[in-house]
């Protein structure tokens, strides 16, 4: 009998060698064929345990053209809004006999690319991305597409055509209810941090939050808009021009808790009270935006309805579950609602 070294992964060879029967016959047994004797895959099975063995599942399923393995493609694992939604959608596949391949692009086009192309080689069965906010071009996820397998963006998605199947919050809605709540409250001087206007979500979410306040006859001054990437010290240095002139805002919204928080970090450093001084509305409703003080009143994108669409989608499109009526090949676009959650800074 060939002697197996103690660092090399245990092969049907090796059990096949074992037990002096055939590789055919102890694959056979292992993937339970109905022309093995069930005392010959007893056999098999009880020397695989004892011998380590472990299936190469991205072998088996190119024979298989299955893999049951989902790949997602999130810019930031360390973002609380993407590790939640990944957590709910990994548990809930996992139900369903699926696992995950995390991926992160670390907002890079460029690895975002090599990411999509690696699970592609992988044989995925689906996948699930939120677009980088420098993603203009969608053609590596094209292969997908034209083996129908199924395409599923969420939250960043493309702003082009594309033949794929789209989750996303009501992010205009969710701009609309921070306008219309901070004249509400009375705020005569607003202010907005947005994102880079390269991603569909901060387009959305600008141009509801200035519907509001249009309606509300409020001026939206330009000098106090700001488009960039939402980074605590970016954030940091925009609040130092909003409040280093005459007359500073007297209210911010910004799109994202992240920017909220900084923002309220800087007011307190200041001696600006919030929200007497200052009225302040986050986005995404992140853990952190309920536990400061004050704490913020801001947007809830309901992750966990988002990330049970997302799964749907997945379900239906491979067959698994009838749950909606969905029509491969076209643009599907779930919307879902947000909602204001009021807490003390406003």
């Amino acid at each position: 009998m060939r002697k197996k070294s103690q660092n090399k992964a245990c092969t049907i060879i090796d059990i096949a060698e074992a037990l002096e029967v055939s590789a055919a016959t102890v694959s056979r047994a292992l993937n339970d064929h109905n022309d093995i004797s069930l005392a010959t895959k007893k056999r098999v099975r009880k020397m695989a345990d004892q011998m380590g063995y472990q299936p190469n599942r991205i072998a088996a399923g190119l024979r298989q053209m299955k893999s049951n393995t989902i790949g997602i493609v999130v810019p930031m694992f360390t973002a609380i809004f993407h590790s939640s939604m990944i957590t709910v959608i990994q548990n809930r596949l996992y139900e369903y006999g699926y696992h995950v391949l995390l991926c992160q692009s670390n907002d890079s086009y460029n690895l975002e690319k090599e990411l999509v192309n690696t699970l592609y080689s992988f044989r995925v069965d689906a996948i699930v991305s939120a677009i980088t906010l420098f993603t203009e071009d969608y053609s590596h996820f094209q292969p997908f597409v034209d083996r129908d397998i199924p395409v599923i963006f969420y939250d960043r998605v493309p702003t082009q055509d594309f033949p794929a199947h789209f989750v996303i919050s009501d992010d205009f809605r969710g701009g609309y209810l921070a306008g219309q709540h901070l004249a509400d409250v009375g705020v005569e001087n607003p202010a907005f941090i947005c994102g880079l206007m390269s991603s569909n979500l901060y387009q959305k979410r600008d141009a509801g939050f200035r519907k509001a306040l249009n309606q509300s006859g409020i001026t939206l001054k330009e000098n106090q808009v700001y488009y960039q990437e939402l980074t605590l010290e970016n954030a940091l240095e925009t609040c130092r021009k909003l409040f280093d002139v005459p007359h500073p805002p007297d209210g911010i919204f910004t799109a994202n808790d992240t920017t909220a928080i900084a923002v309220l970090k800087f007011a307190i450093e200041r001696g600006i009270n919030v929200p007497s001084d200052l009225k302040l509305i986050g986005y995404s409703n992140d853990p952190r935006s309920a536990i400061v003080e004050p704490a913020i009143t801001t947007i809830d994108q309901n992750i966990p309805k988002m990330a049970d669409k997302v799964v749907e989608k997945i379900l239906t499109l491979l067959g698994v579950e009838d749950l909606i009526e969905i029509r491969p090949g076209l643009d599907q676009r779930e919307l879902v609602d947000v909602s204001l959650v009021r807490r003390m800074s406003t």
